[in-house]
């Protein structure tokens, strides 16, 4: 579990909490201990965007400084969206702004009954596209959609981010946390090895410029999973559960 902890301040986002996101992702990157990462915000908001105390100081920051600031929140986004493990983000009330791009990092997006999710950063006079919102959003909801929510900035709620293929689901918000925990644990029952190889071909062939090349990366991927230990485990499980069934009427 990861949570966005700024409650005060809607779990707005800083110079720190993006330092921080980076260092926890590249750390779940080398931990065999995690096999699934839920993704939050403490209290009753997933993330806010970027703080706008702090935004006062974009003026003063010259190219370079700009950069840097841009720079720490790609290395923030790419950190949680390069780990290896399956990430859940739980979203509870608002996610907007840079709050919006680190959900839609995530593998699988889970709706609170009050979430928000909203790419406001037209509202203040940025573009649009920002720590990777024009990538990932038309990836997840198409060109036309992205394009609409994007130059609107209009708020979507739950009911519609399910419906538009923005989340996976919707869940009353008491039970955000268990429901993602559970779905979590479904995801576990896995053997890890095929859990990894399977999250690596879903970003590999998202951009494959031909079916071919998406063949060829999955048939690499099942070629090193063939012998693995994990997979002549698994097999010899459902080989028994399948022998042990009952036959006939």
């Amino acid at each position: 579990m990861v949570a966005l902890s700024r409650p005060e301040r809607l779990n707005a986002i800083d110079r720190r909490m993006l330092a921080e996101l980076r260092a926890v992702g590249e750390r779940l990157r080398v931990d065999s201990s995690v096999g699934v990462v839920v993704l939050t915000g403490a209290g009753r908001a997933f993330c806010s965007g970027y703080d706008l105390d702090g935004a006062a100081e974009f003026a003063g920051l010259g190219p370079d400084g700009a950069l840097e600031l841009q720079e720490l929140g790609n290395q923030a986004l790419l950190a949680l969206l390069s780990l290896p493990q399956p990430v859940i983000a739980a979203v509870r009330g608002a996610a907007i702004g840079g709050g919006f791009s680190l959900a839609l990092a995530a593998d699988i997006r889970m709706a609170a009954s009050d979430a928000l999710f909203q790419a406001a950063f037209v509202r203040i006079g940025m573009s649009g596209a920002d720590m990777g919102a024009s990538w990932l959003l038309p990836r997840i909801v198409g060109r036309g959609v992205a394009a609409e929510l994007m130059y609107t900035a209009r708020e979507v709620n739950a009911a519609e981010a399910v419906r538009i293929g923005l989340a996976n689901r919707a869940v009353p918000a008491e039970s955000l946390l268990s429901r993602a925990l559970d779905l979590a644990r479904e995801i576990l029952v896995h053997p890890r090895a095929g859990l990894a190889m399977t999250k690596r071909a879903l970003q590999a062939n998202t951009d494959a410029p031909s079916l071919w090349s998406a063949l060829e990366t999955e048939a690499r991927g099942q070629a090193l999973l063939m012998g693995h230990p994990e997979t002549a485990a698994a097999v010899a499980r459902l080989r028994d559960r399948l022998a042990s069934r009952p036959t006939g009427g």
